[in-house]
């Protein structure tokens, strides 16, 4: 997507923080309208007041994506305020590290419904209305936890998997309707959800890369690669991409690679952690 391009209608989840809120920011800069929602209303609100975004392209919307009822709500009043939606970015998510035998259910049920749940509503509503009108993209965010199995994270690993098969197969029943599907499955990303895995062992291997990818990374790719070249799937960095394909197609090369990896990625947990204790 370049500056030139004619204005578009975004819906959008998530856009409190992290990628979600720089999504928004970059859009509603650029002159697309945008219908930016999460659950942290107030967060989103005082955060667009802040930005100075233009009230007649851009609304901030309250929506707890796991809620059913609230999806067609809101949803509705999209439709109704902006008349079309082109392009719906589900970015929501949840994660929360624990080994599988301390994980608590409400932990499992939090995991799925957001991240299931949470992108199963949104991707429906989107194809409903796009296919009816015969154009438009949905563009869900994944991770690479999403291809390969990750140890420490196991839940979360579960519910990205199912929103890639979800993707994935949307795609390929929205193609003959003019509505294409991407998935982006990054890298660790630096958010707050990034930073609440700091202090857990457990998530060892999502701090093991060589560098951790920026929102504007994330973003970049949506708006450069999603929406300009609408592929089936992005995932980034290329080298973390590769290898968590390797690990997907062959499960037991986890096992050989996963120590190494989890002590690379304990140091820098403790580089971070010390880090934040000094700061100010």
């Amino acid at each position: 997507m370049s500056p030139d391009d004619a204005p578009q209608t975004f819906f959008l989840t998530g856009c409190a923080s992290g990628i979600g809120r720089h999504l928004a920011d970059t859009l509603v800069d650029a002159g697309h309208r945008v219908w930016a929602t999460d659950l942290a209303i107030d967060q989103l609100r005082a955060h667009a007041e802040e930005r100075a975004w233009p009230s007649e392209r851009s609304v901030c919307a309250e929506l707890d994506v796991t809620d059913a009822g609230a999806w067609e709500r809101v949803y509705a009043e999209a439709l109704d305020h902006f008349g079309a939606i082109d392009v719906q970015v589900n970015v929501a998510g949840y994660l929360r590290p624990g080994w599988i035998n301390m994980v608590s259910l409400a932990e499992i049920d939090r995991h799925i419904d957001v991240n299931i749940r949470g992108v199963a509503y949104g991707t429906a509503l989107a194809a409903r209305h796009m296919s009816a009108r015969g154009s438009g993209q949905i563009i869900n965010v994944a991770s690479l936890a999403g291809i390969a199995p990750i140890p420490g994270i196991a839940i979360y690993s579960a519910t990205k998997h199912a929103v890639r098969g979800l993707s994935l197969a949307a795609a390929e029943e929205l193609r003959g309707r003019g509505v294409a599907v991407t998935l982006i499955s990054p890298d660790a990303v630096q958010t707050p959800m990034l930073d609440l895995q700091v202090g857990h062992d457990e998530a060892a291997l999502t701090f093991s890369g060589s560098r951790t990818l920026s929102t504007h990374d994330v973003v970049s790719a949506i708006l450069k690669r999603a929406i300009q070249r609408r592929p089936l799937e992005i995932a980034l960095p290329r080298g973390r991409a590769w290898l968590a394909r390797l690990a997907g197609l062959f499960p037991g090369s986890a096992t050989l690679l996963s120590g190494r990896l989890a002590r690379r990625g304990a140091a820098a947990q403790a580089r971070l952690r010390k880090e934040h204790e000094n700061s100010p």
